[in-house]
């Protein structure tokens, strides 16, 4: 029985961390304007930006300390093992999901591409391609590995759960993080980019730099020299580039 409710919690988890994923997407999408992060501002603009920070700082705080090693065994002394990526996967969708609902609007146009021009169409496949890349970069990794479903299933069969090997394939051979490229591809490929998404875009594109530095450190501890080889060749953001830049 405890095995069956690890493997509904982490349905559970998967569900509203996909969910949280699909309405990042849509809020910088311009498609649904009733989700859209670019609303009518209602405060003052530094303390608009002071809020927006500080829900990005929390977003990455956690996935910092829930990353580490040391928080990973700490949860296991209290909780079963097999539901902590599940618990991270958890706890990072309903911090993504506040922080696509309480981002506030801070106004101003920087650009705005003509609706139904040439450029305006690109813009989209641009878009839509970044996050294509993301979504198919999950399951050239193992999608339900890192959404958590992989442990519990596993726990449910009475079987170990066994590392992922590491492999070069696909995106994977012309960028080390295709994931975060196309996360920050999507961000900013936009026909109308406004402060509140110049901010947003800004912001966790810093993120996403900063966890890729923390998450190199673990790589190449548990990888090595067939990590550090591969970082050599192979561009850790920008696809096609040589080196660790």
């Amino acid at each position: 029985m405890k095995k069956v409710l690890m493997f509904s919690y982490s349905i559970v988890a998967y569900l509203i961390g996909f969910a949280s994923l699909l309405l990042w997407i849509l809020s910088v999408s311009h498609l649904i304007p009733e989700i859209s992060i670019d609303q009518t501002p209602t405060k003052p603009f530094l303390i608009a930006l002071l809020k927006n920070l500080g829900l990005v700082l929390l977003f990455g705080l956690q996935h910092s300390i829930m990353a580490r090693q040391s928080f990973k065994k700490t949860f296991a002394k209290y909780f079963p093992k097999p539901i902590e990526r599940s618990t991270f996967v958890l706890v990072s969708g309903l911090l993504l999901i506040l922080l696509v609902f309480q981002w506030e609007p801070m106004g101003g146009t920087i650009w705005s591409i003509p609706e139904g021009s040439m450029l305006y169409y690109i813009t989209y496949v641009i878009f839509f391609t970044g996050w294509t890349i993301l979504f198919i970069s999950t399951f050239l990794i193992n999608h339900f590995d890192l959404f958590g479903l992989r442990q519990t299933f596993l726990e449910l069969q009475n079987k170990p759960y066994t590392k992922l090997d590491f492999k070069v394939i696909s995106f994977y051979k012309h960028v080390r993080h295709p994931l975060y490229f196309g996360g920050i591809v999507g961000l900013w490929a936009t026909s109308t980019m406004t402060t509140t998404h110049l901010i947003f875009a800004l912001s966790l594109t810093a993120y996403f730099i900063i966890g890729t530095l923390f998450e190199e450190r673990d790589l190449k501890k548990e990888f090595g020299n067939t990590y550090e080889d591969y970082q050599a060749k192979t561009s850790m953001l920008i696809p096609f580039l040589k080196g660790k830049n």
